[in-house]
Parts: C-alpha cells; structure tokens; sequence
C-alpha cells in the first residue's frame, strides 16, 4: 500500500523515459525541469549535489541521478523500481531493433523526426548550466573552477578520466580555505554493505567462470562471456556512453578479428562474441536518436551477438546486456551514497562539494559548446536557423514557462517530421 503513494512519481519517471533525448547531457536539463521545479521532489542543490557525486563513480550517471531521486522519496525499492522504469523502455527499444535491422531505414528517421533532437538536447543542456551556475558559482574561486573546468573539457570530452580528475582537483582547490563549516543536524544514513559485496562477488565471479568456460570450451558457454563483457563495462565505464561504446566496438568488433584471440580459440567449438561492423555502427548511430539512456545500447549488443543462435538465444541477450550494464551502476550507486552523505558531515568533504559543483558546471557549459560544434548553426542555411531557433526556443521555455519535458520533445519531433516530409 506504501507505493501507491508513489504512483504519481513513477508516472513521471515513465514519462521521462519516453521522451529524454540527448544522452546524460540533456538527461540532467529534463531531470532538473521535471523533477525539480514541475514536482519539488528534490531541489536544486540535492539534484546538483547527486550529479556531482555520480560523476565520480563509473556507469550511467543520468541512470544513477534518477535512481537516487527514488532513494530519496522511498528507499531502496523505489529506487529500484524507479530504475527499472527508466531502463524499460529504451533497452526494450534497442533490444527490438536488433530484431528488425535489417529492415530499418535509418537514413530516412534521422532525416525526419530525429532532425532538431540535438539541438533541442543542447537547449535543455543549456537550461540546466544556467539553473546551476546561479546556485554553484558565487565566489571568485569557484569562477576560476569554472573556467579551468570548462576549457579542459572541451578538448579533453572524449578522455574518460578527464570527469574524475576534475572533480577530485576541485575539491582539493575549496579546501584551501577554510571558511567553510558543515551544517549539524544531518543524521548518518545506513550504510548497506551488501550491495558492494554483491558488485564484487559478481564482478569477480563473472570473470573466473567466463575464463573457464573458454579454457574448457563450455558447450552454450556464449552468454556467461556475454554478462562477463557486459558487466565489465558497466563497472569500469567513466564518461558516459561516448565512451562505453568504443570499448564495445574494441571488444566486440576488432577483438575477434586479432590474431592471437583466433589462435587461442582455434580448436574450440564455442565461438568468440562478434558482431559486424556496419550492424555495430547502425547501433550505434540510432541509440542517439532513442529516449533514454545511451547504456541501452547493450540489449542491442547483446541481441546481436546472439542472433545467429536463433529468437529464443537473441531475447536471452537482450535481457543480458539490459541487466549486466545497468546492475554495477545501481549496486555502487546505492553502496556510496550513504558514505557520501555521512561524510558530509566532515569539513573537508563539505569544501569540497562547493568545488566539485563547480567543476560540473564547466561540465555542462564545455558539453553545451561541444555538442553545438556538430550542429549546423553558422551556415547561411534554413536549417541552421531552425537548429538556432530551437536551441534558444528549448532554453526560453524551459526557463519562462511550465511546459511539460515530454510536450517539448514532442513538439520537436514534430518539428522535424514537418521540415523532412517539405524538404523531401
């Protein structure tokens, strides 16, 4: 009866997993309109404080940003089931089209419907940087963070340690004054050792039977090394998916091919994981353009590397890839909050946050700058216009009204299926 309570909460979690394009990036703009300022379930600085803390930890940062918002209203099994919804519908997505690929036009949908989505990604991107400069940088110091943070970024987006590097440099830099003091009053949260107990079990586990059934050519041994693969990734992926997919590319792509992977399984009946190289790319190009989070390209990658097993072995990779990327995120996330939030309680952690803040605000000014870059928005063309006119058109609404995320997007696709079937 307790979670009927929450049944308006995981409406809107529902709804957010429909329509938030544009990868963690544009996420957090959506996050921070929905569940902020439409629902007060949290406020800003506890969803600016959460994003700052998932930025230290590898997986899905968006996924863990919305599961702690679950923790925070309803403890662990709103937090889990506020996972579940966010995850369904885009690993149920991906997983169909691995399904239907051949058939898929990709061409023709990103001309049409998906054509303003980046830049619409960019408008809530913009949204969210100024919502949390004004709350983050409010000192000279945070100023300079900012700045340093942003410019680094830029050049280095694409560098998966860049993220942490930072955000641990900044909050060394706070701690260099000590004017700041923690608030008392901030009761301890439990801390539930099981969860890392259960990640390292796993994650150890995984590695030791997937290298046994290789060495011993397990009969059906492909979807123990699948979890394994899988499951790797989502425990040590820093950066988001523009980094979880070119470690996929790496494994399931070029690692097959070398020649000392082809020596060591020659005599095996099993085959090694492999997928193709143009079904990789199309993949990999069309999770862009699909709600949710970018992780979701898994159960994709999983149905892939089943298929030639037949419908029953390609659904048994979907589920896999869906579990396996997204449970090392959910264990860590869950396992170190606690932690973080009794450490608050120390000053020095406390100087921190106002560092670590800011270096996620240059975060998102440095995404919003290096996601325009591939937009076109200096040509002398209609649409550069258009992709300006949303990118500043998203921005103004969010800021000056209380449209709902999911009317924007949609209004955007329409946009988009509009301009493709007048421009065709």
């Amino acid at each position: 009866m307790l979670m009927l309570r929450h049944i308006p909460f995981l409406r809107a979690v529902f709804l957010h997993s429909i329509s938030a394009f544009g990868g963690p990036q544009g996420h957090f703009g959506m996050v921070m309109k929905t569940f902020v300022h439409q629902r007060h379930d949290v406020t800003e600085k506890e969803v600016l404080d959460y994003n700052s803390f998932c930025q230290l930890l590898p997986g899905a940062s968006s996924t863990q940003v919305l599961t702690l918002i679950g923790y925070k209203r309803g403890g662990i099994p709103l937090a889990i089931l506020t996972l579940f919804i966010w995850i369904f519908p885009a690993c149920f997505l991906m997983g169909a089209f691995s399904f239907v690929l051949e058939y898929f036009d990709k061409t023709a949908a990103s001309n049409t419907f998906f054509r303003f989505i980046q830049p619409m990604a960019v408008g809530f991107l913009a949204f969210a940087a100024t919502k949390s400069f004004k709350l983050a940088i409010n000192n000279t110091i945070t100023r300079v963070i900012l700045t340093v943070s942003t410019v680094i970024t830029f050049f280095l987006f694409k560098t998966p340690w860049v993220f942490p590097i930072l955000i641990v440099a900044g909050g060394l830099v706070t701690n260099l004054s000590d004017k700041r003091i923690p608030q008392k009053g901030q009761p301890p949260k439990e801390i539930r050792w099981a969860n890392i107990w259960l990640f390292a079990f796993l994650f150890l586990s995984a590695g030791i039977f997937s290298e046994m059934a290789r060495k011993n050519d397990w009969p059906n041994r492909r979807p123990l090394n699948l979890f394994e693969n899988t499951y790797r990734f989502g425990s040590l992926v820093f950066g988001g998916g523009q980094v979880l997919i070119p470690m996929m590319y790496e494994q399931f792509v070029e690692r097959p091919k070398s020649e000392m992977v082809i020596r060591k399984n020659q005599e095996k009946k099993g085959n090694v994981i492999s997928i193709e190289r143009d079904d990789f790319y199309t993949g990999a190009g069309i999770v862009r353009a699909m709600p949710g989070p970018v992780f979701s390209i898994s159960s994709f990658m999983g149905g892939m590397a089943m298929k030639d097993r037949g419908t029953g072995w390609q659904i048994l990779g979907c589920m896999i890839g869906s579990v396996a990327i997204f449970l090392p995120s959910a264990l860590l996330v869950l396992f170190f909050f606690p932690i973080w939030h009794n450490l608050q309680r120390y000053a020095v952690v406390f100087r921190a946050i106002e560092g670590i803040n800011a270096v996620v605000v240059g975060i998102m000014v440095a995404s919003t700058a290096y996601m325009m870059k591939d937009i076109s928005i200096t040509e002398f063309k209609t649409v550069s216009l258009i992709n300006i006119g949303v990118i500043l058109g998203t921005w103004a609404i969010l800021t000056f009204t209380k449209l709902p995320s999911p009317v924007i997007v949609l209004i955007c696709l329409l946009v988009g299926w509009l301009t493709g079937n007048m421009w065709a």
